[in-house]
């Protein structure tokens, strides 16, 4: 998979494979803070600098770490780099806008447990990227996380003004667009070959 183009990669990580609603990885943010649009796109936007900074560092760590034949320390690197850039960007959301860090609440240091992020450092080892295809693959999956979590609280407060009777309201309205948006996920399956 090392010989795609950019673009396929970018678009293979964002669409054809995205993270949340093809590989069904990170769903707790999506249905967790997708009720509103305001506090949807920053996760999605803090959940895809994360991500930048994951693959990016998994490849330096890769590089480092193969160079002295410790490979078997990759996985605790690649834990610690992602608390790190979680607690970077939780201590800069609350510098400069405590109304958000408030609003996301518990869900923005749960990003370090976001089984998305790891993943794209995982695959992005195992496809064996260069350092560009790592950059293309990270902003793919994170563009598509944003993507995902958008179109979910987009749907979720249209739902909300609508007539749904309320044995479907809450978490089972939640799963349900999520399948459905699963679904139409879907039919990007085989997009370019």
């Amino acid at each position: 998979m090392s010989g795609e183009s950019l673009p396929y990669i970018f678009l293979n990580a964002a669409i054809i494979n995205n993270f949340v609603l093809a590989l069904f990885l990170g769903i707790c943010p999506i249905l967790g803070v997708s009720a509103k649009l305001s506090t949807a796109f920053p996760m999605g936007v803090a959940t895809a600098f994360v991500m930048l900074i994951a693959s990016v560092s998994a490849w330096l760590i890769n590089l480092v770490l193969g160079y002295f034949d410790l490979m078997f320390l990759s996985l605790i690197a690649y834990i610690a780099v992602i608390a790190s850039a979680v607690q970077l960007v939780e201590m800069t959301v609350k510098k400069f806008s405590p109304a958000l860090y408030q609003a996301l609440g518990i869900f923005l240091p749960l990003i370090t447990s976001n089984c998305a992020i790891l993943g794209v450092a995982l695959f992005q080892t195992s496809y064996e990227f260069d350092f560009l295809q790592s950059l293309f693959y990270s902003l793919g999956a994170g563009a598509g996380f944003i993507l995902a979590i958008v179109l979910m609280a987009g749907l979720r407060e249209r739902i909300d003004l609508a007539d749904v009777p309320s044995i479907a309201r809450g978490a089972a309205m939640s799963l349900m667009l999520a399948g459905v948006l699963s679904l139409a996920f879907m039919g990007f399956a085989g997009l370019g070959g």
